[in-house]
């Protein structure tokens, strides 16, 4: 394989900013092509990046060995399946569908197809998130270890992605919420409860999170605090030692390369399937919705 074709679905912010250059950029892949609900829109987009706009979406599928999904999470659980079947591998943002119902079709048709799958989970993409985790203890964190993550934002009041009717409708919890989950997940040890949370405005989460080996992490998200830029940090305190992480670890591009450096080593059969797939997506999606079922 020369370089992996990759088909760009969606032109909003995220694909302009993040999929369209990140693919364009890197050694290994080559954007081969953009499909959108518009079709003026793709073709914007290709221009841009120098591909090659598609009407179809089916004439699109034949053209590429993977799909880059930048679309709502309820057309990228429809989408995703119809790429799937047609035996294309998947980069998927979170959340990875519109319910977990779908999530799970998704896992399931991407398991049929035997396929390898992506989540845009940009944090644990990071040099400095993964050396953070590489500090702590091999074996899941026990009850005298204790976790904090606080991520308040002031995105859905100006910017790129405030008009996101899916974010305005949906909130920290479901735009925040995989990456913070995840991210305690990988830290302490794997999430087996959610116990409590609380629901209050503006757009304010606070929940909290029982971890396998007994440890207790607290988590506060917001997106609708007038700050910036955002305050990000997670603390992990007790018998796991002491282990402070500040800020995103690095930006969505360099994120991104690192994402399509393990999809294209999988592929190519030069490196292991991608730890953070739909499977991982998935779990945060059940985990997001307990979240939600715990508010009292």
């Amino acid at each position: 394989m020369d370089r992996l074709r990759v088909g760009l679905v969606g032109g909003g912010p995220w694909a302009r900013t993040v999929h369209a250059p990140g693919i364009v950029a890197h050694s290994g892949t080559e954007l081969a092509g953009v499909w959108t609900r518009r079709p003026e829109a793709a073709t914007e987009l290709a221009a841009e990046f120098g591909a090659r706009p598609f009407a179809d979406l089916e004439v699109l599928l034949d053209a590429v060995d993977a799909v880059a999904l930048a679309v709502p999470p309820q057309a990228q659980g429809r989408l995703a399946l119809f790429a799937a079947a047609a035996g294309k591998h998947l980069i998927c943002e979170k959340p990875l569908a519109g319910t977990v119902e779908d999530a799970r079709a998704v896992v399931e048709a991407v398991e049929r197809a035997g396929v390898h799958s992506s989540m845009v989970l940009t944090m644990r993409h990071a040099p400095a998130v993964r050396d953070w985790l590489a500090e702590m203890p091999a074996e899941p964190a026990g009850p005298d270890t204790v976790a904090f993550a606080r991520w308040i934002s002031g995105s859905l009041l100006g910017g790129l992605y405030c008009t996101s009717p899916w974010r305005a409708e949906e909130g920290a919890l479901s735009d925040l919420g995989p990456h913070v989950i995840d991210l305690l997940d990988a830290a302490v040890g794997p999430v087996v409860e959610v116990p409590w949370a609380r629901y209050g405005e503006p757009d304010l989460w606070r929940f909290g999170l029982l971890h396998a080996g007994g440890a207790q992490s607290s988590v506060t998200l917001s997106m609708r605090v007038p700050v910036d830029p955002s305050d990000i940090e997670f603390t992990v305190l007790g018998g796991a030692g002491r282990h402070r992480l500040s800020g995103r670890g690095a930006d969505a591009p360099t994120c991104y390369a690192a994402l399509l450096d393990e999809l294209v080593a999988a592929v190519e059969g030069s490196g292991p399937p991608p730890a953070l797939d739909v499977t991982r997506g998935l779990r945060l999606q059940e985990l997001v919705e307990a979240v939600r079922a715990a508010v009292v």
